[in-house]
Parts: C-alpha cells; sequence; structure tokens
C-alpha cells in the first residue's frame, strides 16, 4: 500500500475548479449525480480520459448490486435481488492528478454477475475477468463468513504477477453496531495482503430535504478507488520501461 493522496490531490473537489467541474455531473437540483450510460459521456472534453473495467466480486448477498449502485449514482435497491446474468454501471469521476499536475477523467466499468450466472454458464466468468484492470473483493461487516472467504477470492481470480489492482470493500457499514468485523481484524488482514479495507454504507446517503449531496460519503471511496489504479499504472508503466515498451495510456505516468 502506499500513502493516500500522493497521486490524487484528495481534497481537490473542495477546490474552486473541483466545485465547477463537478457541476457537470450533478442534476439541477445538485443532490444527486446524473447517471451515464456505457454509451454516454459527460460534456466536458477539454479533459483527458482514462478507462478501466472492475469487476465485483463477494458472497451473494453482500451488497454488490447496491455497492455498484452507490458508486454510479443509482438508486439503491430497497430489497436484495439476486442479479441475472452481467450487469454493467459506468462511473465519471474527475480527479486532480499530481504526477500530470492537471484535472483527469476517470471512467470505471464496474461489472456485476450474479452467482448463480457464474454457476450456471461457464462463459460468465471469462467475460467479467477478460482486459479487467481491477476486483472489487467485498465483504458484508454482519457476515464474519463473507470476510473470511476475501483471501481465497484473491488467490483464485487474481496472481501477484498479473497488474490487476485489487480494493476490499466492507459493506453495510451502516450495521457496524452489529459488526461480526473487528478492528483487528481489519489491520491483520491489511498488514498480511497490502490491499486496503473501505467501507460503505449500502443506503441512500442524502435526503430530499437534506443539505448534502450524494457525494458526501462516496467521494472518499471513489478517490481511493481511482488513486490505486492509477498506482496500477504506475507499477505497470516501470515494468514496461524494463522491457523496453508501453501502451499508449501507462506512458502517461
Amino acid at each position: 500500500m502506499f500513502p493516500p493522496g500522493s497521486l490524487l490531490q484528495l481534497d481537490w473537489y473542495r477546490s474552486q475548479e473541483g466545485r465547477e467541474v463537478f457541476s457537470h455531473f450533478m442534476q439541477n437540483n445538485g443532490l444527486k449525480r446524473k447517471t451515464f450510460g456505457l454509451l454516454e459521456r459527460p460534456n466536458i472534453p477539454s479533459l483527458e480520459e482514462f478507462t478501466y473495467k472492475l469487476f465485483l466480486v463477494g458472497k451473494t448477498g453482500v451488497g454488490k448490486t447496491s455497492t455498484a449502485a452507490k458508486l454510479s449514482g443509482n438508486d439503491v435497491p430497497s430489497v436484495h435481488c439476486e442479479t441475472s446474468g452481467i450487469q454493467t454501471s459506468t462511473i465519471y469521476m474527475p480527479a486532480r492528478n499530481l504526477q500530470l499536475n492537471k484535472t483527469v477523467l476517470f471512467n470505471i466499468q464496474l461489472w456485476d454477475a450474479g452467482e448463480n450466472a457464474l454457476r450456471k454458464f461457464d462463459h460468465v466468468l471469462p467475460a467479467c475477468v477478460d482486459k479487467v484492470d481491477g476486483i472489487l473483493l467485498l465483504f458484508s461487516f454482519v457476515d464474519k463468513g463473507s470476510f473470511e472467504e476475501i483471501p481465497q477470492l484473491i488467490t483464485r481470480l487474481t496472481d501477484p504477477d498479473d497488474g490487476v489492482c485489487k480494493v476490499v470493500i466492507g459493506t453495510k457499514f451502516d450495521q457496524h453496531a452489529h459488526s461480526e468485523i473487528t478492528q483487528r481484524d481489519i489491520r491483520d488482514f491489511e498488514s498480511t495482503w497490502k490491499i486496503p479495507i473501505l467501507k460503505i454504507k449500502n443506503v441512500p446517503e442524502y435526503h430530499h430535504t437534506d443539505s448534502r449531496n450524494d457525494l458526501s460519503d462516496i467521494l472518499p471511496i471513489l478517490n481511493s478507488i481511482c488513486e490505486h489504479l492509477w498506482h496500477r499504472d504506475v507499477l505497470l508503466a516501470g515494468r514496461s520501461q524494463n522491457k523496453g515498451h508501453m501502451d499508449h495510456r501507462i506512458a502517461y505516468c
């Protein structure tokens, strides 16, 4: 792991430039983000765009679909329903890149597949991991078993030298009073695996009568994900330079 804020300016969204840029991503009431499909893009042509594919994995019921909804600005489902097949969501996240000394646009494609679909159809998992840039490994704070499965998922789905960015997210943190995961569990995991654990509340962060918008609690998580994706590119750039070649995107790192 690396010190947060060493690659991206984490408080940039509070600056005048940050507020102006983020205004392009909010609906007219300023409380909710605009949502974008796979073929849609924010109308900010001046920002250089970097695209990533992330695959969400975790035990059934931990909140993969609601987490994808929270991260992408969509409505969080009120009841649990098994994801049928593969569902994709698009996140556009502007950020101030300290290495490039400019504001860039992260285009993150989230891929979520239901457990039944993964077991029933042989093509689903290969499609999700094909050309994947990162994996979000999810567990629930109120389900110790889902946390204990994370090491197995890391071993099964990734390889130490595959260059895939790995981030762990603890869901249902709004129910932390009933948490089965201790702070010591989290510290031991991060120390052993060198992978950060983020925390997300799987409920809407705002009410229509509230002064906060739906970015209030989600921006730190998105900033962290984007920073770890960029750190992954920095590492890949170092490997490519040693081999004497780099692709177009990594050359910017």
